[in-house]
Parts: C-alpha cells; structure tokens; sequence
C-alpha cells in the first residue's frame, strides 16, 4: 500500500516503457527456429506479464484525466477571478492541467508500445 494516507507512491513508466521495447524487439522467428518451445513460451508469458502491467498503468493514467474540469473557472465572473480566492484557484487549475497533461503524455506512450506488442502475444501463443 502507499507510505503515507493520499501519498502517491513513484511509477517508473520508463522501465515499463523500456520493458515493452525490450519485448517488442525479440524476433520471434528466431525463437521458432532454435527449436525451443520453451523460449517461445517464456516469451509470450513474459508479454503478457508486461501487457498485464501496462494495462494496469494505464487505467492509473485515465483516472488522472478524469474529475472536475479545471477550467471551469473561465466561467466566473471576473472579480471572482480577480479576487484572492480566484488567484488561489488558478493555481489550483494550472497544477491539474499540467498533471492531465504528463498523465496524458504517459498514457499515450505506453499505449502505443502496448500496441506494437500486443499482436506478438497472439503470435507466440500460435507459435508455442
């Protein structure tokens, strides 16, 4: 669990990113070829290990994009915005736009290696 009540606890979605381009670069025409099936099977397990990982990741990722809108202060009046209060909350909507946008960013990313990799998984799992 987390150290602390509303800690986040650090991802490293590079090692996870990195992992899948590990995995993704395997030819598995090789694998075939050197007659193991084992190999083969370790390989799609290992895929679906990391697909299983990435999934998780990035519903973690989608649920940072979720809830209120930040911008929603655009449609207060302009003393509202102008007030004290207004500046503290400008704050606010400036920090979850910036964290929607590294959430989003990472999302994207693993994504799309998470595409390119899983077809494999059904090639090996044919292959196996």
């Amino acid at each position: 669990m987390s150290p602390a009540a509303g800690a986040a606890v650090p991802v490293d979605d590079e090692a996870l990113a990195s992992r899948l381009r590990d995995l993704a670069l395997v030819e598995l025409d090789a694998l075939v070829a050197g007659g193991s099936a084992a190999l083969v099977a370790a390989y799609a397990d290992d895929v679906a290990d990391a697909l299983r990982e990435a999934r998780v990741r990035i519903a973690v990722l989608r649920g940072a994009l979720g809830g209120a809108d930040p911008l929603a202060l655009v449609e207060l009046p302009p003393r509202q915005r102008a007030s004290d209060a207004g500046i503290a909350g400008v704050e606010r909507a400036r920090a979850r736009l910036v964290a929607q946008a590294e959430a989003a960013r990472a999302l994207a990313g693993l994504a799309e290696l998470a595409a390119a990799l899983a077809p494999r998984l059904f090639e090996a799992d044919r292959r196996r």
